[in-house]
Formats: structure tokens, C-alpha cells, sequence
């Protein structure tokens, strides 16, 4: 097994092989692979399939990212692929707290035309932040107004959250 610092590497990698394995081996590493947690996010817009999906396996068990790593995957919210911003959002909402300074760019993905799956994860992650996010609560109010059931129930639990309820 190489190094996290390999992994990084080779998710970049020209050959699609290398990428999957990379990819692979910092799905078995699990948390232990919070180093890569920029990496496989920029990864989930692999053009391979295999590839996307041993991304997707390891950022699943990645748990909360790096704090170092908040300024990176701020604006990855935003990133036209919506994979890469549901993957973001998600990674900053398990950072809680830490999370804070990502607070204005969730707000702001909560509006369309961001995808739906963009939508509702900033809203998840908007509410795993919690008093901090307390200036999201008007776009989190919008956004329960979209008309999408799920998104609704995402910005009002964020909104309980945010309040302490």
C-alpha cells in the first residue's frame, strides 16, 4: 500500500487504473484518509465510472474532513458538476462548527438555479453548523418555500438547529 500523499497523486492521474486504485485504497483507509478530502471531492467528477464510484465508497466513510481543508471546499459548493457540490457541502456540514466560514457560500447554494441535491445538502450542512449559521436563517426560510418536500423539511430542521430547539 502506497501513501496518502501517492493516493492524492494518482486520483489525478492520466490512466484510469491508477485512478481506481487510488481511489480504492483510500476508500479501505476510511477516516484515516481526511488528508485526501479535497482530492476525492475534485475526483467525483471522474469521467470513469468505476472511478466515480470508489470516490463516492470513500468519501462515504471519510467522516469530518481536515478543518484546514474548509477554504478549499467552500467554493467547490458551487462547482457546476453537482456531484462535486453535493460532495462539498456534505464534508463541510460534517465539520460542524469548524464549518463557520463556509456559512455565507451554503446560504447562497441554498437558492436555485443550484441542482436540488446542492440545494439540500446546504441546507443539512447549514443546520450541523448551528448557532454559528444563525444569518443563514432567512435563505434557509426561502429555500422551504421552493416547493421541493424534502429541501423544506432539510431547512426547517436546520432552522430548529440553528435556534437550539
Amino acid at each position: 500500500m502506497g501513501s496518502i500523499t501517492q493516493f492524492i497523486a494518482d486520483l489525478g492521474a492520466g490512466r484510469s487504473d491508477k485512478r481506481l486504485a487510488a481511489a480504492e485504497n483510500l476508500a479501505h483507509l476510511a477516516d484515516g484518509a481526511q488528508e485526501a478530502a479535497v482530492a476525492l471531492v475534485h475526483a467525483v467528477a471522474d469521467e470513469d465510472d468505476e472511478v466515480r464510484e470508489a470516490v463516492v465508497a470513500a468519501l462515504e466513510d471519510l467522516g469530518p474532513p481536515k478543518a484546514a481543508h474548509v477554504q478549499e471546499l467552500t467554493p467547490l459548493v458551487a462547482d457546476a458538476n453537482a456531484d462535486v457540490g453535493y460532495w462539498a457541502a456534505t464534508l463541510l456540514g460534517r465539520l460542524g462548527e469548524e464549518a463557520a466560514p463556509a456559512i455565507a457560500t451554503l446560504a447562497a447554494a441554498l437558492a436555485a438555479p443550484a441542482p436540488l441535491v446542492v440545494r439540500q445538502r446546504a441546507a443539512w450542512a447549514l443546520g450541523n453548523i448551528g448557532a454559528a449559521a444563525a444569518s443563514s436563517k432567512p435563505a434557509l426560510e426561502a429555500a422551504a418555500k421552493q416547493g421541493d418536500a424534502r429541501l423544506a423539511r432539510l431547512a426547517h430542521q436546520a432552522i430548529e438547529q440553528i435556534s437550539g430547539k
